[in-house]
């Protein structure tokens, strides 16, 4: 598996469809504008530095549960369900994310207003995904049940498997989630 993951770009991708997946966007989680202003109004006071990484948590959290609910492939990734060292440096960047929360504002602060009904075109707008990602998105098809869009291949652990596996939500509709999800290597 690959190492180059830009841990940086994970946390952009997660936030987006965390955001992108609440209930006053596409209803697929139950929190609603969590990651938009109302969230930082509720989490500032108590968080004053870091409330927005406050209010990713439990979105990340709730998007985790409920995706597990509508589809959990065995020996599988998940854009919320990772490979264990994935997940492990995600934590551990954590921290770093913290201690420089400013950095990071500006970022938030864009989220918050986050609109439309086109999670690709949100994507391109953050500047997350290139030509060759949407060609790939462009292949990817929901599965006959409607609650899963499998990727091609075997998850690597590239920015490009978890671009696709961010770009993979927008095969859903508003209230019908379709949880992408790619086979992980054997072990």
């Amino acid at each position: 598996m690959s190492t180059d993951l830009d841990l940086d770009r994970l946390l952009k991708l997660r936030l987006i469809v965390a955001r992108f997946g609440e209930m006053d966007v596409a209803k697929w989680w139950n929190t609603k504008g969590q990651l938009g202003r109302l969230g930082a109004v509720a989490l500032r006071r108590g968080f004053p530095r870091t409330h927005h990484f406050a209010q990713a948590r439990c979105v990340f959290a709730v998007a985790a549960h409920r995706c597990t609910e509508v589809f959990d492939p065995p020996a599988c990734v998940t854009l919320w369900r990772l490979p264990e060292a994935v997940e492990e440096a995600f934590d551990a960047r954590w921290e770093q994310w913290l201690d420089n929360a400013g950095e990071w504002t500006a970022f938030f602060e864009t989220l918050t207003s986050l609109s439309g009904s086109d999670l690709t075109e949100i994507l391109r707008a953050f500047q997350l995904v290139e030509y060759s990602d949407l060609e790939a998105y462009g292949k990817l098809r929901r599965s006959a049940e409607g609650r899963a869009v499998p990727l091609p291949g075997i998850f690597s652990g590239t920015n490009a498997d978890v671009t696709q596996l961010a770009l993979g939500f927008a095969r859903g509709e508003p209230s019908a989630l379709a949880v992408p999800y790619a086979r992980r290597a054997e072990s």
